[in-house]
């Protein structure tokens, strides 16, 4: 059975909150833990609309903190599916803080997840491709091949 290939574009998925004190550590920033579950709800969120399947994380690499997030600052998520293997989807996720007093924005963390998709009894299933349309998202879906091979060797080293 061929599957659909679709767009990046109906991945893309957004995520804005505000950061309250209990959210912060004794520096008033963000703890990385918290970004981190945001981070992972959201790629799980892409993925699944990519795919319409249940999901699992697989891996989480290249995960860089850039810049803290303050009290009383937005976070604002952005994720979508970058390549697609067989029942595998990579998605990158970009995090940025809004002040949102000044509308000063600033990027302060960037990841790629790996997911697989799930049948109705819990095996990997196949995914659709993803096609590529902005100069971005060809750039991603270029670069993900290596990333695939650094994950893969990176497990068999383990």
């Amino acid at each position: 059975m061929q599957i659909q290939a679709k767009k990046v574009q109906e991945s893309r998925t957004y995520m804005t909150d505000l950061v309250f004190p209990p959210d912060t550590n004794h520096h008033n920033t963000i703890f990385g833990g918290k970004v981190m579950a945001y981070v992972d709800k959201i790629a799980c969120i892409a993925a699944m609309r990519h795919c319409r399947k249940p999901v699992v994380t697989v891996s989480s690499d290249n995960f860089d903190f850039l810049a803290p997030i303050k009290t009383g600052e937005a976070i604002n998520l952005e994720a979508y599916v970058t390549w697609v293997h067989k029942t595998s989807m990579e998605v990158y996720v970009e995090v940025e803080s809004e002040n949102l007093l000044t509308a000063e924005r600033k990027i302060t963390a960037r990841a790629y997840l790996t997911f697989i998709a799930l049948d109705e009894e819990g095996q990997p299933t196949p995914v659709p491709q993803v096609v590529p349309e902005t100069e971005e998202e060809q750039r991603q879906y270029e670069q993900a091949q290596e990333r695939y091979a650094m994950r893969k060797k990176r497990r068999i080293e383990k």
